[in-house]
């Protein structure tokens, strides 16, 4: 089942789902910042994603903007890293779409309509 982790409130989270809807796309609705991701979950979309880890943190909100974590990040290693996206749901990057075949960090039609073949 393809599972979606988003928060109700973002503009983008809710344009993700109605475009799902209207491709009539089943999946699981997970709210991240009840239900954050663990450590060893994003160690392993981080993996599956091919993506550099930086691209799993929401870097416009505003806990990223409050800790200064375009000044520390690039000090901390990639445990620590991880550590910090863990703790938090709304230090990750959203909507985060996981299928048997890919993840996606963020809303890109292209790349959804590419995970969901």
């Amino acid at each position: 089942m393809t599972k979606v982790y988003c928060y109700d409130k973002c503009t983008t989270c809710k344009k993700a789902l109605a475009w799902l809807d209207t491709q009539k796309q089943a999946y699981e609705k997970i709210d991240i910042k009840a239900q954050n991701p663990d450590e060893k979950t994003l160690r392993e979309l981080h993996a599956r994603s091919g993506l550099p880890l930086k691209r799993f943190f929401n870097t416009s909100g505003m806990l990223y903007r409050e800790l200064n974590l375009t000044a520390k990040l690039p000090n901390m290693s990639e445990d620590e890293q991880f550590k910090l996206l863990a703790s938090d749901g709304m230090l990750v990057k959203r909507p985060l779409l996981i299928t048997k075949q890919a993840v996606c960090v963020g809303f890109k039609v292209t790349e959804w309509e590419k995970a969901l073949k």
